[in-house]
């Protein structure tokens, strides 16, 4: 009876012991260390590139002006896609646009610019290699076919998901056959097709902003120009201003001006419309 007395009273004492010990640690089978029961917090920060995970982004853009009175018409319409894939090691985007126009029935714009692009942020913070690949056509700036590859540096000065400003530059090689007006022509301007190759240098700076959620500013402005001839040079600036009106629709006012001293053209563009963002 003492006996059975005293192993009822050891196995009462182990009963309250044991679980107490338990729930102080945790040890791994085998492993002399303790881990901590308590799961760290993931690494939070603000910048665009911030984990190697796929995110795609796609975004349409419907803007234009139409213009009817009773003695005329004129109108012109900009289309503009645009896909990416960014990861925090890499980024790759689509973009294409169409601007197409008319005023007395005399068509004026019928303009296609595609580009493929890509970044690679493998060497030091905010700095990266870029390359692309652009086609032109343009009746405005007399572009018949324009074809750009290149290569060259770039760094996110400002690399927030809210603020974003961005500088770069490199090297191009642009193939183009224009329509080339030659001024003092006995009728007039005098137009012949211009065949070329030239090695641009190209500088670009880009700008993203964020207020309040709600408001959207973007600009960007490329200068292009040849190592031959520093005044045969092209003149991009484009710059936008979006109003949420839901998570994926905007209300946008664009302005768009493009210069192109080897045929000695330039437009500009003022649209209103709708940008469609998933």
């Amino acid at each position: 009876m003492k006996r059975l007395t005293r192993l009822l009273f050891f196995i009462g004492i182990s009963a309250l012991v044991l679980p107490v010990k338990a729930v102080s640690q945790d040890a791994d089978p085998g492993s002399s260390k303790i881990r901590d029961t308590v799961v760290p917090k993931p690494k939070t920060t603000d910048s665009t590139h911030h984990e190697d995970t796929a995110k795609y982004h796609i975004a349409y853009s419907g803007t234009g002006i139409i213009n009817h009175t009773n003695s005329q018409e004129s109108y012109v319409l900009n289309n503009a896609f645009k896909a990416s894939r960014s990861k925090k090691s890499s980024t790759i985007n689509l973009s294409s646009s169409w601007i197409y126009g008319k005023q007395l029935q005399v068509l004026t714009n019928n303009d296609v610019s595609t580009t493929l692009d890509f970044n690679l942020y493998r060497t030091f913070p905010h700095f990266y290699y870029w390359g692309l690949a652009t086609y032109n056509t343009s009746i405005s700036l007399m572009i018949n076919h324009q074809l750009q590859t290149g290569v060259g540096a770039g760094y996110n000065v400002i690399d927030k998901k809210k603020t974003f400003v961005n500088i770069s530059d490199g090297f191009l090689y642009e193939k183009g056959d224009l329509y080339d007006s030659l001024y003092g022509g006995p009728n007039g301007n005098v137009f012949q097709r211009d065949r070329y190759q030239a090695v641009r240098n190209s500088f670009r700076l880009l700008g993203h902003f964020v207020i309040e959620d709600r408001y959207t500013l973007d600009g960007s402005g490329f200068l292009q120009n040849a190592l031959s001839n520093w005044n045969d040079y092209i003149l991009k600036l484009n710059g936008s201003i979006g109003v949420r009106l839901n998570k994926w629709l905007n209300f946008t006012t664009a302005i768009t001006y493009n210069k192109f001293t080897r045929t000695r053209s330039e437009n500009t563009l003022l649209t209103f419309g709708l940008t469609i963002q998933r």
